[in-house]
């Protein structure tokens, strides 16, 4: 019978035994499945039972059993005891009184788990000739001790009794088993069946048959799943339960069905385990049917704790927050909401489906919470990145009980919300505290440590409880490559791992996701394609997780049509891989194609989430695609995913990018939730605008709302700073980075103050800084410096700064350009030729002036120089039409901008072929009169381009918005936003 086939419709067949004709019962399928049957058969109506009132006894008037039961049930065992030792004498108290008060206190310690009290009651019954050989308190001392977790006590006074009966020894097989000494409890048991006459019972085999499935041992459970067959033992409820739970466990859902259909008598305990065995085996809109199923089946069961335990982590794992709502219901009709372990699952369902709010409220409203409750509720703010609170939840767990500690769960739930620098101070906190509790023998505290530290920028610290663990396994390994591959150093990942794999660990999935990882980082299609090689010959090749690795690798190192061949090769394309396709080619540089696969997505019928959509709106910033990106944001208000703070950052900077800076600021005031980021984004926003004074403005309203800048923040700022020419002020903030904010400014931050202060013409403040600077100038900062030298005329530094440049990036071409245009500015065309003579050698080519318009939500693009267009002569015509009428208002072509040994016609005729001016041409042959021209370039825009189009703006009397490599520049009326600053 394959699962495939499975119906699970499970209906009982009581007199007949012949195999079961499972009819196909059609469920709902959606949340609301539930909804029309969660009313069991049984009336519910608690109003109307009778109360029973009991008449009051004193004390003094009970007699010394009852007195002992009361003390028992109380949990007072030593006063039970002391006063059993009271009636040693009494005439009153026979001998059964006696050996009953006895068999209650040894149940009672097990229950308690006394084990000292119910030592001193095994010395009681063995001091007595009459008790020793006693079956029934011998039988309660085994299981005394197994209760109390000492099975070696158990079985060194089964060893001693000289009489045994099959009570003992389903006793000590269920001690063993309580235990989880599933080897001792299966020698036990063939012991039993080997040297004595007895024959098990629905007592021993239940307990034998979860040994089997502790051992994970199939064969040896369906040796005894025959045992029972033959025995007849197979149709008590209690083997029957045993032996579905036992089936499920193990994976093997179809036999525990076949269990379940042939059980003639079921009871709750069955439909729970049916359930659970469903549960553990993910299916779980199964398990939501078959819990229908029981609520109006004919034994007319009603729900218990067990039942709604096991319902509701299914309905956190599938974020089915309806029908878990549904089943909150119905605990509040039965009165099973306040159980602690019903409160604790609900809370953690809601959590899991992102309902902080409702899964706070539940917090709240327990008065008893133990370490479950406060487990839930710091992993349900851990896992939404509330740092905050789920500290202050960590902190209140210890102050509201002294006795509430954090164990090693707690610590694995707060530990991933330390993401970032600033958390590596209370990574440390809770690795002292987890070291004096000694938690760091914990091989999953460790692994979660490594993560931690390697997340928060500490390699060297993750490395070093690396080194401090005596056992490591392959997870440990996989922590910290895991750590390296993602956080700053792919090398060592892949040193690791030959070192894990030369120690004899086998890799697992994790270790081959992080090892591609590390090859997607380094960009290493050699090692890539040979750990892929690996995959396919190891059969990992159908993993969904290494499916997504080997597509984020391919499309890290440029193969577009290798990673189409692989996601069209996927048999079950995911949402994480679609996301995966259009995530990696909106940050690799393909944002077309990102946008075709995302249409290809939806009308596929797969519904985005936030990280497609936040993809979308990188391809339209990459584009300054405004149509595309103003239907995006039309997609994502229609699929209530513009409120998420991610989205709505993606939002605001794809309207910045698109030129639309004042719309960025009126998304930016609809979002609810404003945090670092989104303020971030906008300043940047301005900046890129040369809006450098608003930018500061903004600056300083984030700090009012008690935000605190981070290091993106001071990036963004001082590049407003930069772009707008505020060199003052960007001295200041630059300053107040170190000195009040107390953040360590990065090479990018050094980067952007050195080209702010060689724009300014403060070359040697921006050489001064260079000297200051606690760490090694990287290519920006040299090719900053370069670029100053270059429009400030001084070639002697620009000489010396390009040979620092070009030791430190010998193949990089725009570094060749840079010093190329440094030597054709002065004339020096020997120089010219050297440099150009270089860059053939090595086979560098310079990047071709490209320019792109969005016209009715299609890009077309524009070379320099090309005359191949469909349209070439008519742009030619309207270039030429647009120089004519920017002449007579002073339009003198900049041959200066030329940087070739050529004659001056021939130079003229090299500006009027400047993609801008190709696309600009276009556009207005294209567009309607009086419609604003936005057009994009990936180089920096020239002194000949920028003249022109000033004029063309006031001729034709339109704004134009041109976004270069750099910054934005609308033109209007003759005049640019840069006022000629860039």
């Amino acid at each position: 019978m394959s699962l495939a086939a499975l119906p699970l419709s499970f209906h009982h067949h009581r007199h007949r035994r012949s195999p079961p004709i499972h009819r196909t019962t059609q469920f709902p399928t959606g949340g609301n499945s539930l909804r029309p049957t969660l009313i069991p058969k049984v009336s519910l109506s608690f109003s109307t039972q009778t109360k029973q009132t009991h008449s009051f006894t004193p004390t003094h008037q009970l007699s010394p059993l009852q007195q002992i039961k009361n003390l028992c049930q109380s949990g007072n065992l030593t006063e039970s005891l002391i006063l059993l030792q009271s009636q040693h004498d009494n005439a009153e108290f026979d001998l059964s009184q006696r050996a009953e008060a006895m068999g209650i206190l040894l149940q009672a310690c097990g229950l308690h788990k006394d084990i000292e009290i119910g030592r001193k009651v095994h010395e009681m019954v063995w001091a007595s000739n009459y008790f020793k050989n006693d079956f029934v308190l011998n039988t309660r001392i085994i299981t005394m001790y197994s209760m109390c977790g000492s099975p070696w006590d158990s079985r060194s006074v089964f060893d001693q009794l000289q009489r045994k009966n099959l009570y003992q020894w389903n006793a000590l097989v269920s001690g063993y088993t309580r235990n989880e000494l599933w080897h001792d409890a299966m020698s036990l048991f063939c012991e039993l069946m080997v040297v004595t006459e007895h024959r098990p019972d629905n007592f021993t085999l239940p307990c034998v048959i979860k040994a089997c499935g502790g051992l994970l041992d199939m064969g040896l459970g369906k040796d005894v799943h025959g045992m029972a067959v033959k025995m007849d033992l197979v149709s008590d409820v209690f083997v029957g339960n045993a032996l579905i739970s036992m089936y499920g466990k193990l994976g093997f859902v179809e036999e525990a069905v076949r269990v379940f259909e042939y059980m003639p008598e079921r009871n709750l305990v069955s439909w729970n385990s049916m359930i659970s065995g469903l549960s553990e085996n993910g299916l779980s809109q199964e398990c939501f049917n078959l819990f229908r199923e029981m609520l109006v089946c004919e034994e007319g069961l009603i729900p218990d704790v067990a039942t709604l335990v096991t319902v509701l982590p299914v309905c956190a794992a599938e974020r089915e927050v309806e029908i878990g709502k549904i089943v909150h219901g119905l605990a509040a009709k039965l009165g099973l909401n306040q159980e602690l372990m019903v409160s604790n699952a609900l809370m953690d369902m809601y959590s899991k489906c992102g309902f902080l709010i409702e899964a706070q409220i539940l917090f709240d409203k327990n008065n008893i919470k133990n370490e479950v409750t406060w487990n839930s509720i710091i992993g349900c703010y851990s896992r939404e990145g509330h740092v905050g609170q789920t500290f202050y939840l960590l902190q209140k767990m210890q102050t509201e009980n002294d006795n509430m500690k954090p164990s090693q769960i707690t610590i694995l739930n707060v530990l991933p919300v330390c993401l970032e620098d600033s958390e590596l101070t209370s990574v440390k906190e809770l690795h002292g505290y987890s070291v004096r509790r000694g938690f760091q023998y914990d091989e999953m505290v460790a692994n979660a440590f490594i993560a931690a530290y390697a997340k928060c920028g500490s390699l060297n610290s993750a490395e070093h409880v690396f080194n401090g663990m005596e056992n490591r396994t392959v997870s440990s390994w996989n922590a910290l490559m895991g750590g390296y591959a993602q956080n700053g150093d792919p090398s060592k990942a892949i040193d690791l791992y030959l070192q894990m794999t030369d120690s004899g660990i086998e890799p697992d999935w994790f270790s081959i996701g992080s090892l591609l990882l590390a090859c997607a980082h380094l960009r290493s299609l050699q090692y890539g394609r040979e750990v892929h090689g690996f995959v396919l010959r190891n059969g990992f090749g159908k993993d969904s997780f290494i499916g997504i690795s080997l597509l984020s690798l391919y499309i890290r190192c440029g193969k577009p049509l290798s990673v189409q061949a692989l996601f069209d090769g996927m048999e079950d394309k995911s949402l994480v891989s679609w996301n995966t396709m259009i995530t990696g080619y909106s940050q690799n540089g393909l944002p077309n194609e990102a946008l075709d696969l995302f249409r290809k997505m939806v009308s596929e019928g797969n519904q985005p989430y936030e990280i497609a959509i936040i993809s979308v709106f990188g391809a339209c910033s990459q584009l300054s695609a405004l149509y595309i990106g103003k239907e995006a944001h039309c997609f994502a208000l229609k699929a209530c995913l513009a409120e998420d703070r991610y989205v709505g950052c993606s939002i605001i900077d794809m309207y910045a990018k698109s030129g639309l800076i004042e719309q960025s600021r009126r998304v930016f005031y609809q979002l609810k939730e404003k945090d670092v980021a989104t303020w971030t984004v906008l300043i940047t926003g301005y900046g890129i605008h040369g809006r450098g004074k608003e930018a500061i403005e903004l600056f300083d309203a984030m700090q009012r709302t008690g935000l605190k800048p981070d290091g993106f923040t001071f990036m963004g700022i001082l590049m407003a700073c930069n772009h707008a020419g505020l060199v003052q002020e960007g001295n200041k903030l630059f300053d107040d980075m170190r000195t009040v904010h107390r953040l360590e400014p990065k090479l990018e931050h050094y980067a952007c103050v050195v080209d702010m202060l060689g724009r300014a013409g403060k070359i040697v403040d921006a050489l001064e800084l260079v000297t200051e600077m606690p760490e090694e100038p990287d290519s920006r900062i040299w090719s900053s410096l370069l670029s100053s030298c270059r429009v400030h005329g001084d070639l002697d530094l620009g000489t010396k700064v390009a040979e620092k440049l070009l030791e430190l990036e010998p193949n990089k071409a725009e570094n060749y350009v840079l010093v190329s245009n440094l030597y054709a500015g002065f004339g020096k065309w020997d120089e010219v030729r050297k440099v150009r003579g270089s860059m053939k050698e090595i086979g560098l080519q310079k990047d071709v002036g490209c320019s792109w318009t969005e016209i009715g939500g299609k890009n077309y693009n524009f070379v320099a120089g090309d005359k191949m267009l469909a349209e070439s002569v008519e742009i030619q015509k309207m270039w030429r039409r647009l120089e004519e009428r920017i002449g007579e208002i002073g339009y003198v072509p900049d041959i200066g901008s030329v940087l070739h040994e050529l004659r001056e016609e021939e130079k003229i005729e090299i500006l009027r072929g400047h993609s801008e001016k190709l696309a600009i041409s276009f556009g207005l042959l294209k567009t309607r009169k009086g419609a604003t021209l936005r057009v994009c370039k990936n180089l920096r825009i020239c002194r000949d381009c920028h003249n022109s189009i000033k004029l063309v703006s006031k001729v034709v009397e339109r704004e134009i918005v041109v976004r270069d490599n750099k910054r934005f520049h609308h033109f209007k009326g003759g005049s640019c936003s840069c006022g000629d600053y860039w």
